[in-house]
């Protein structure tokens, strides 16, 4: 791969997974039947859904009435509600539609619930796959969300583990040597949003590599990536 490059590899062969399943052991294997051989600063991007799945987030809904209670009740505001559309905050911080529960890519009749703690299930994955492989690497727990403003959905961070999830670079020059001042990267947003290229929504591929990448040495979690209500403008 050439310097500066970014490899972005779909791992193949995760089948259906079921609660108490373990999440990094399911994705090993995939990866090992699929010849990928894990390396040191690999990041490993794993969607929300089989991490909810293997630990038993999935409710079983018998309408609609009983989706909006069970939105709600996943809820700890309601930010905006226009017809069945509802944008709130999550117990996480985290702001998007319908408290994160989902009902795609699951069976009939049921909704898939946000992992409690995807910033813990994260660090989970890492270090059993870190102590299979005896690699360096980090994880990061994606979900779809929609974004103020713009059209269109994009996978975001809800999770981190090995790895910054905010990168500061207030006190850095540009390439003219401007001082810069307000500058943050959200890097595991944009390391979600690549993965999502080679996963995409319905080709049953919940989990990538992205390879090549270079991060600072610091622990971060996706509670970094949460505005204060302090600092927020538009609430």
């Amino acid at each position: 791969m050439a310097p500066g490059s970014v490899q972005l590899i779909p791992i193949t062969g995760i089948g259906e997974v079921a609660a108490g399943d373990d999440v990094a052991a399911v994705i090993l294997e995939a990866a090992q039947a699929a010849s990928i051989t894990l390396q040191n600063r690999d990041v490993v991007v794993v969607t929300h859904k089989i991490i909810s799945k293997a630990e038993g987030k999935t409710v079983v809904i018998e309408d609609e009435h009983s989706y909006r209670l069970l939105v709600e009740s996943e809820a700890v505001s309601i930010i905006r509600r226009r017809g069945d559309l509802v944008i709130t905050e999550t117990r996480h911080g985290f702001i998007c539609a319908n408290a994160g529960v989902d009902r795609s890519n699951i069976d009939g009749g049921q909704a898939l619930l946000l992992p409690d703690r995807p910033d813990r299930s994260a660090h989970e994955i890492r270090r059993h796959i870190e102590r299979e492989t005896g690699c360096r690497v980090a994880v990061v727990v994606s979900d779809t969300f929609g974004r103020p403003w713009r059209r269109g959905v994009t996978d975001v961070a809800i999770g981190v583990s090995g790895m910054p999830a905010v990168i500061d670079l207030k006190g850095t020059a540009d390439m003219h040597g401007r001082i810069l001042e307000v500058t943050e990267i959200a890097i595991v947003d944009e390391i979600a949003a690549a993965a999502d290229l080679v996963m995409g929504k319905a080709s049953g591929i919940p989990a990538a590599v992205v390879r090549g990448l270079d991060w600072p040495q610091v622990e971060g979690r996706a509670a970094d990536l949460v505005r204060t209500a302090d600092e927020d403008l538009f609430r």
